[in-house]
């Protein structure tokens, strides 16, 4: 779970990558409490392929005039500057810590920076991605994709609970989330073209089209409603 700063406004992840050859890279990402939206550091440059007409995607729903940059992109350019010379299969101790618990794996760096890439995609302000922003809420990096579904349908229809309590139409047949789904593959495949600008090796590129898998995966077993794996753990709610 995200984790609020003692004595500040702020809500923590700390990401931390130590490489075979010892090389140590912590990423802390600051969240705020209300919204979970990324605190975001300003800078006084950024690169020419966090513009937002650079490799825009096509179901962007943002103008060039009121924002110039991608927010997605302005706020992963410290990432993907620091990991475009890695590879994905390197074999990397990855330790994400919260106050309420800390993960550690030996994986593959691309495993690491999925999840990485995954909070700052979902907590920068892009319309399309904000519809998961909650899962930040439990982070759970490493996650299968039966976990992936499980938190997805969950939070979907906590929200449709939401929306009923406030008077709002509900969607319990889960064709809203197949939606999201299918614009957020749109979106992954069009950030990898806007990356692959920047001359990265693997790595980052991969962490991408790990997402991307996920988010089409996620998608298919919506569609087949597919999701007999997870009805079976429900079987005291079914018996009566």
């Amino acid at each position: 779970m995200a984790t609020r700063d003692q004595g500040s406004e702020s809500i923590w992840i700390h990401y931390r990558f130590t490489s075979p050859q010892d090389r140590v890279r912590e990423f802390r990402v600051n969240l705020d409490p209300g919204t979970l939206g990324l605190i975001v550091k300003e800078r006084d440059d950024y690169p020419e392929w966090t513009k937002l007409t650079h490799h825009q995607c096509t179901n962007c729903p943002l103008r060039p005039e009121d924002h110039p940059r991608c927010p997605v992109a302005a706020n992963l350019m410290e990432v993907v500057e620091y990991f475009k010379g890695t590879v994905s299969y390197e074999q990397t101790e990855v330790e994400i810590s919260t106050e309420s618990r800390t993960y550690r794996k030996r994986a593959p760096l691309q495993d690491g920076l999925s999840a990485l890439v995954g909070i700052y995609m979902v907590t920068s302000g892009c319309a399309i991605l904000d519809k998961l922003r909650p899962l930040v809420h439990s982070h759970l990096p490493f996650a299968t994709l039966e976990e992936t579904t499980y938190r997805a349908v969950a939070m979907y229809w906590l929200a449709q609970f939401f929306r009923k309590q406030r008077g709002k139409e509900p969607d319990w047949s889960l064709e809203g989330l197949v939606r999201i789904y299918e614009q957020i593959v749109v979106v992954n495949r069009c950030f990898h073209g806007r990356i692959l600008g920047v001359h990265v090796a693997d790595a980052g590129l991969n962490a991408l089209l790990q997402l991307d898998c996920y988010a089409q995966f996620t998608n298919m077993l919506l569609l087949r409603k597919n999701l007999g794996e997870i009805e079976r753990l429900f079987h005291a709610y079914l018996e009566d």
